[in-house]
């Protein structure tokens, strides 16, 4: 079973999935992620400091571990997915889709002809999932849309019933940007809070998969339990600013515990 499949198992079971995410360009940290028992690892060619040769690595890196290689592509265009997948990305995210059309487009570019319009060309694809059956390579691997804007707010269950979809995946950050709120996660904000479990409720309603970034492991359990399915709780580039941050404190005779490891998305 591929380890997107492994991914939809456990969604089946009605369990949630934990990951990471990888801003930084080194399989390293991808790698140190993955060993600790995350379910997928998301290489961030959005925001992330990662050129598409970097990416091939991360995906091995994750693959190594028995780990579900994602990537969050820069932006909602076919070639884009296309390249990614065919690298050997088992699950994209595609940021800033605000409509149904957008929504299915994302899908369009991950599944080949008749359901979609994917290019043909599984360089590594074939080779990480043995098999270069349109069919089998197309609907294994996952497509995950962000709702980032109030457009995308209101037009949520259009984009939640999209076929082929499994999930919508929030960026906090964003998603406070697009409500005249300050970008972080973890937000307390009424109208935020009232947007996430809009999006939520959306996603049940339609049967896929709810996704969020969250700060900490902490929080990505009060998410879980809510009924949220892909959790990301790590970040490479904020866990190494936070461990910094505690050492040199602590090493200057600073109180502890000021500050917090700051994200997006």
């Amino acid at each position: 079973m591929s380890t997107a499949g492994v991914l939809r198992e456990a969604w089946r079971a009605g369990k949630p999935v934990f990951g990471g995410w990888a801003v930084l360009p080194t399989p390293f940290s991808v790698e140190l992620i993955a060993q600790q028992g995350v379910g997928y690892v998301c290489v961030d060619q959005q925001h992330g400091l990662i050129d598409y040769a970097q990416t091939l690595d991360m995906y091995r890196a994750a693959e190594g571990r028995g780990v579900a290689p994602f990537t969050r592509v820069p932006a909602n265009e076919g070639w884009m997915i296309g390249k990614a997948l065919d690298a050997g990305a088992q699950g994209v995210i595609v940021p800033l889709v605000n409509t149904r059309d957008e929504a299915a487009a994302a899908v369009r570019a991950c599944r080949y002809p008749p359901s979609g319009i994917r290019s043909y060309g599984p360089i590594r694809a074939a080779l990480v999932s043995a098999t270069r059956d349109t069919q089998a390579l197309g609907n294994a691997v996952l497509c995950f849309v962000m709702v980032e804007t109030r457009e995308a707010l209101d037009n949520i269950d259009d984009i939640a019933s999209t076929p082929g979809l499994d999930g919508i995946y929030i960026g906090p950050a964003d998603l406070a940007l697009g409500l005249g709120l300050p970008p972080d996660l973890d937000k307390t904000e009424a109208e935020h809070v009232a947007a996430v479990e809009r999006i939520f409720q959306a996603c049940r309603r339609h049967g896929i998969v709810a996704g969020i970034q969250c700060a900490s492991g902490t929080s990505g359990r009060a998410y879980a339990e809510r009924g949220f399915g892909l959790i990301t709780v790590i970040k490479d580039s904020a866990l190494l600013q936070a461990g910094a941050r505690q050492e040199i404190r602590a090493a200057l005779g600073e109180a502890q515990g000021a500050g917090k490891a700051q994200g997006y998305t």
